[in-house]
């Protein structure tokens, strides 16, 4: 598998793979695979032990070769950079850092509600305090035209208007 990002996290997951398939594959030392072997000959056991490394070669490169396959299928590579991405993105991020007490944050939140709280209450006290004057100048309007346009209002007023034109009349 390629590392064309140049992902460290790339590099190592397959760096990491390569040894763990170069340990399992080369497990058997050469005195272990002559002990095995310790019915045939010199010249038998050295010639299976060749025809074990060929196997063990082909069958190593075929297994990295089939890794290098699934990782390009799968994006193992594209995977592991958006890992670093967000990663990086994440130690940039005050609320994701090691260094940050949740208790301060928790606090923080706290007085940020409370005053918003405290603000809305206010608005609502002043939204309250309006409505009961605009009542009280409706019931004060109401009751002055009320007042105005009572019956004997309007005859006293007839009477003096009558009496203004009469008296004016009389000059």
């Amino acid at each position: 598998m390629e590392n064309k990002s140049g992902s460290s996290r790339h590099s190592d997951f397959t760096k990491s793979f390569k040894l763990a398939i170069r340990s399992l594959l080369t497990s058997c030392s050469k005195q272990d695979f002559i002990k095995a072997f310790s019915d045939c000959n010199t010249k038998e056991q050295e010639s299976l032990h060749r025809l074990f490394i060929q196997v063990i070669t082909s069958l190593h490169q075929m297994t990295e070769d089939e890794f290098e396959s699934l990782g390009l299928e799968t994006q193992v590579g594209t995977t592991l950079d958006t890992v670093d991405q967000l990663l990086e993105e994440q130690h940039m991020d005050p609320l994701f850092s090691k260094e940050t007490n949740v208790m301060d944050v928790v606090h923080s939140l706290s007085i940020a509600k409370e005053n918003e709280i405290q603000c809305l209450m206010s608005m609502l006290e002043r939204a309250e305090e309006q409505r009961h004057l605009i009542r009280a100048r409706t019931e004060q309007l109401k009751k002055r035209r009320q007042d105005v346009s009572s019956p004997t209002d309007v005859k006293k007023l007839r009477s003096r208007v009558l009496s203004y034109w009469t008296s004016s009349d009389e000059l």
